[in-house]
């Protein structure tokens, strides 16, 4: 019978092992830390889940979160002008936030509960050969660096000369909700772009601040700070950064309530991004497939990572659902069935961490004026292949307004 190796517990591998659980196919997980430690241990990340992401959840038996009691229905903007633009876009359908050291882990005993099988172990680019014999195929979903680099930089998209932004991400107590409960995106022009994100954590209701700082900007600083040396002083510059540049936000604070929900729950970091080759040949003739990280890491500007990475989870299990030989031939139809929309994901992502081009302010103040533009652009994080249409060239951007007006 066919098996199947998975390195990484992410999203993308954990969707994988699923879906193939699921089809009862035997499926091997290494993971280099157990549910328990990854519960125990500092915030993974602030990753929302769209609606195309539940959806597959459901079908995987994996939606413990209903939207109806975790969801949220909309993105709030705020652009920091002289004159501030402020705006809100709304979902079809709801997205969803929760803690990944609540989600990964859950899905961990879902996958070991269904006949899955978990290896907890470190895995490196000297283990893959052998593992590789253990297994039909093997497909490596993890995020550390030298698996990544294993694959090498994809062709079709030039490398990056460095991190398009510095990012500081925490998980916060005191700040009232949205009205509609809903994402706050806001600009500080020439300084970043914080995220606010209404997130479930381990004492319910917390709201993660994820800070996207311009290198070499001030707020640079959120991400050079230690901590855990200075907390009381981190947190009163945080409060001054709301205050001084996200003031939508700074207005549903309640200092005397502000602050970190447990110690833990920060981080900081900076990564470029890069888009990787689909696949590898290892030394004993065997392919080795790239996913979720490994594949494609992202900016998380536009929350485009987890689901992208889900995304490329499907591609993959459907395709071993239909075809086990796991040749060349294999590789290639996996690389050619997700590259659209991994490709789209990376693209957008890149264009809004970057220096804003002419043609995304034109969008920008088309959408503070056209509620159906503004919903169409909401909408699309589900669909970043229509949004990277619209957004891929002076001349489709305005072409989208254009159609909308007509509407």
């Amino acid at each position: 019978m066919t098996t199947i190796g998975i390195v990484g517990a992410g999203i993308s591998g954990l969707h994988l092992g699923l879906q193939l659980v699921q089809a009862g196919v035997p499926v091997t997980i290494y993971s280099p830390q157990s549910g328990d430690e990854l519960a125990k241990g500092r915030i993974q990340n602030s990753v929302a889940h769209h609606a195309v992401t539940i959806d597959r959840e459901r079908r995987l038996g994996v939606d413990h979160w209903p939207v109806e009691q975790y969801g949220y229905d909309s993105h709030h903007h705020y652009f920091g002008l002289p004159e501030p633009i402020v705006f809100r876009g709304d979902f079809q359908q709801r997205s969803r936030a929760v803690d990944y050291r609540i989600y990964l882990p859950t899905l961990m005993a879902d996958f070991e509960n269904r006949g899955g099988r978990l290896e907890v172990r470190p895995v490196d680019v000297a283990d893959l050969e052998a593992l590789s014999e253990h297994h039909d195929l093997l497909v490596a979903a993890a995020g550390k660096y030298s698996l990544g680099e294993f694959f090498g930089h994809s062709p079709r998209r030039d490398p990056l000369p460095g991190p398009l932004r510095r990012l500081e991400v925490g998980f916060w107590t005191g700040i009232a909700e949205n009205d509609p409960k809903g994402v706050s995106i806001a600009a500080s022009p020439g300084h970043g772009d914080l995220l606010e994100i209404p997130m479930h954590s381990f004492d319910g209701h917390v709201t993660a601040l994820l800070f996207e700082n311009v290198p070499g900007g001030e707020l640079e600083r959120l991400v050079d700070w230690k901590v855990d040396e200075d907390p009381e002083g981190f947190r009163s510059f945080v409060l001054d950064v709301l205050r001084r540049h996200y003031p939508l936000t700074y207005a549903r604070v309640d200092e005397s309530e502000f602050g970190l929900a447990r110690p833990g729950d920060q981080m900081q970091g900076q990564f470029t991004p890069v888009l990787r080759n689909d696949f590898k040949q290892l030394g004993n003739g065997r392919y080795v497939l790239a996913m979720g990280d490994a594949h494609s890491t992202l900016d998380p500007i536009v929350g485009q990572g987890a689901n992208s990475a889900s995304y490329s989870a499907q591609v993959v299990g459907d395709t071993i659902l239909e075809d086990q030989s796991f040749d060349l031939r294999f590789m290639e139809k996996v690389a050619l069935r997700r590259r659209e929309r991994v490709e789209a994901a990376w693209d957008w992502s890149n264009l809004m961490a970057g220096p804003p081009p002419q043609h995304l302010l034109q969008l920008v103040g088309a959408m503070a004026q056209d509620q159906a533009l503004l919903d169409e652009f909401t909408w699309n994080f589900n669909f970043p292949v229509a949004q990277w249409d619209i957004l891929a060239t002076p001349e489709r951007v305005a072409a989208a307004i254009a159609r909308s007006q007509a509407r």
